[in-house]
């Protein structure tokens, strides 16, 4: 089972924590996808009106035309008056409906405060668009055998000063007998770039001074390695600081490949990025 996925997102069950440690409701909302905030924020909408529907029921006879016992007609109410939009056919005509579309009122402002700051928030997040390769190879790079991978910027604007990080996850045991899982820095060739536009080659020279020295792909899938990359960078257009990251596990490292060429220059002189032959790989 590997620890992080394909994403870079963590693949542990935590457990032991409380309750009181794990309800950060904002930011699960604001790192939820946008059909399931959506999902959810249409449940609390309809559940919150639903509510205050029974509130006006069990408060009598309370709504002015509405029918006698209607849950429709006070749901509905309910919709109006949280929405602010107040049709005039139906109006509180009691002092504790009156006290409820108070209580109500407050209640739809300070929702839509919320929602409005927390859609602004997820809207204005910069995300740095990045593909990367489906696997990572090894292979002579320049005559030394090499670990490699490669990233591409599929946005049309550009990402200045990015960097790139190699790290190498394994299982190992210390001098005590302790089971850890150990990370590794690996050295790449060239660990940033002044302009990501197109297309980027991580390289990492399999030197003596390597933690993957010597060591066999059957080493490493024992030891449950994996391999995590990451890249930031400044993005032109948000003016802000933007990462991505990704995860290979074992399976997913081809050995003695190399990457098929994507770059290529046209009848016009221009540089050419060919992405539907960016995961493609070739035999040494």
């Amino acid at each position: 089972m590997r620890v992080l996925e394909p994403d870079g997102t963590l693949n542990v069950e935590r457990t032991g924590l409380g309750r009181g440690e794990l309800r950060d409701v904002y930011h699960f909302l604001l790192v939820s996808s946008w059909p399931r905030l959506l999902a959810l924020l249409v449940v609390a909408y309809v559940a919150t009106n639903a509510l205050f529907a029974t509130a006006y029921l069990l408060a009598g006879d309370s709504i002015e035309n509405a029918r006698p016992g209607s849950f429709v007609d006070a749901f509905f109410f309910s919709v109006q008056t949280m929405a602010t939009i107040g049709y005039g056919q139906m109006v509180p005509r009691t002092l504790s409906a009156n006290v409820l579309v108070t209580v109500e009122s407050a209640v739809g402002l300070l929702g839509l405060a919320l929602v409005t700051g927390l859609v602004f928030a997820k809207f204005s997040h910069p995300t740095a668009h990045v593909l990367f390769s489906r696997v990572a190879v090894v292979g002579p790079r320049d005559g030394v055998p090499s670990l490699m991978l490669r990233i591409a910027n599929t946005r049309g604007d550009h990402i200045v000063e990015a960097q790139a990080r190699l790290v190498l996850a394994r299982d190992e045991t210390t001098a005590e007998g302790e089971a850890v899982r150990r990370f590794h820095d690996l050295v790449l060739v060239r660990a940033q770039t002044a302009l990501f536009a197109l297309s980027w080659t991580v390289v990492h020279p399999i030197t003596e001074t390597s933690p993957l020295a010597g060591v066999t792909p059957a080493a490493l899938h024992a030891a449950r390695a994996e391999l995590i990359v990451t890249m930031t960078g400044y993005e032109e257009t948000f003016a802000q600081t933007v990462h991505a990251r990704h995860a290979y596990t074992m399976d997913e490292v081809v050995w003695d490949a190399r990457f098929v060429d994507v770059m290529s220059e046209g009848p016009d002189g221009r540089r050419r990025v060919d992405y539907g032959r960016f995961h493609d790989v070739v035999p040494r």
